[in-house]
């Protein structure tokens, strides 16, 4: 009897291969749409109805059995709280990172078993051994879409079943293998912005939620040089959206960027021209998850990324208490920001992430 595969379908290109290509491996195949986001876009539009009707579209042109699961509440509750919340603390947190692990790896996961899921796939670019017990997650054969950082949060629970189909294709590859089999999202464009929330007017959007803060923009001598919106509209190395342009000191060329904020004296730090200021020697790392396990040395070299699509920085790690981190790098990293996640590597193996608390410089 073939092995049952649920697969997480979005109504992309990617999820829709993934489930092509388990049915050409001779798995039980079965489609499971999650909805997360039921607001509706400024024009009134919804995505997630376009979404599923390409769900559905794809599932009928594979000859497969469908669902659909609304995920809307559990989103709210673990993913976009959390998200205020960070953003309200005056960090730049990532969403997509937590979704996997609350949402995709999560409710998602029990309600696939409930199906007779054996195993659970996605269309994610990664890769995964499952050897003597221990699940491990390596980096996707396609470097420029490898999403091993996003999945740096999962536990070896989560791993035990999954699969990635994708881990050995290249993009280009993967839209071949739809448009010859004839699938609709061939050509659909991937989806950006955040995880399931998409593309948006990011102030607009945030504004509706927290309150904002006009304040003072400060040069690193003090100078007062304009009025910042509400902290939580800026993130460190920021050059676009100061609206500083003008102002006596640009003479010199160069621009403006973000480097530091004030959350209790409301007050945004910016550099003209010079970006020294942003460059960092090493950060401080809380709430680490190793994906297979603790290592049992507390001081070791590896490399790591700080943002998604970094090259892979050499990096010297202290293990400094329980999931916590310090981590000094071989090469001064630029804008290092608080409540994003620094991700470990060995060689194709992620070894885990955690939130970045703080940098020094």
């Amino acid at each position: 009897m073939a092995k049952r595969a649920v697969v997480g379908m979005s109504g992309g290109v990617d999820s829709s291969v993934a489930a092509l290509l388990l049915k050409e491996q001779g798995f039980d195949v079965v489609g499971l749409y999650m909805l997360n986001w039921e607001e509706r876009e400024e024009d009134g539009s919804c995505t997630a109805e376009e979404d599923y009707a390409d769900v559905r579209r794809v599932c009928a042109k594979l000859d497969i059995p469908y669902y659909t699961v609304n995920f809307a509440k559990e989103y709210l509750d673990r993913v976009f709280s959390y998200f205020l919340a960070e953003y309200e603390a005056g960090r730049t947190p990532n969403p997509d990172v937590l979704c996997n692990r609350e949402i995709k790896f999560g409710p998602f996961l029990e309600e696939a078993k409930k199906l007779g899921a054996d195993y659970i796939a996605t269309g994610h670019y990664c890769k995964i051994s499952h050897r003597e017990d221990v699940h491990r997650l390596l980096k996707a054969a396609d470097k420029n879409k490898d999403q091993t950082y996003f999945l740096n949060q999962l536990s070896q629970a989560q791993l035990a079943d999954v699969l990635f189909p994708l881990g050995d294709l290249q993009k280009p590859e993967v839209r071949k293998i739809a448009a010859e089999n004839g699938l609709s999202t061939a050509k659909k464009k991937d989806s950006t912005g955040i995880c399931f929330i998409g593309e948006r007017n990011f102030r607009k959007f945030l504004s509706s939620y927290l309150p904002a803060r006009k304040g003072k923009i400060l040069d690193l001598s003090g100078r007062e040089v304009g009025e910042h919106m509400g902290l939580m509209y800026y993130t460190l190395g920021q050059r676009r959206g100061l609206e500083l342009g003008g102002v006596r000191g640009d003479e010199e060329g160069g621009r403006w960027f973000v480097v530091r904020k004030d959350l209790e004296n409301n007050i945004l730090y910016v550099s003209h021209g010079d970006e020294t200021p942003l460059y960092s020697k090493s950060c401080e790392v809380n709430g680490f998850n190793w994906i297979p396990a603790p290592p049992a040395e507390r001081e070791f070299s590896c490399t790591a990324k700080f943002r998604y699509r970094q090259p892979d920085q050499e990096v010297r790690v202290t293990v400094t208490g329980e999931n916590a981190l310090h981590i000094a790098f071989a090469e001064k990293q630029r804008a290092v920001t608080e409540g994003q996640y620094a991700v470990l590597y060995r060689g194709e193996e992620c070894l885990g992430g955690g939130i970045i608390q703080s940098a020094e410089y």
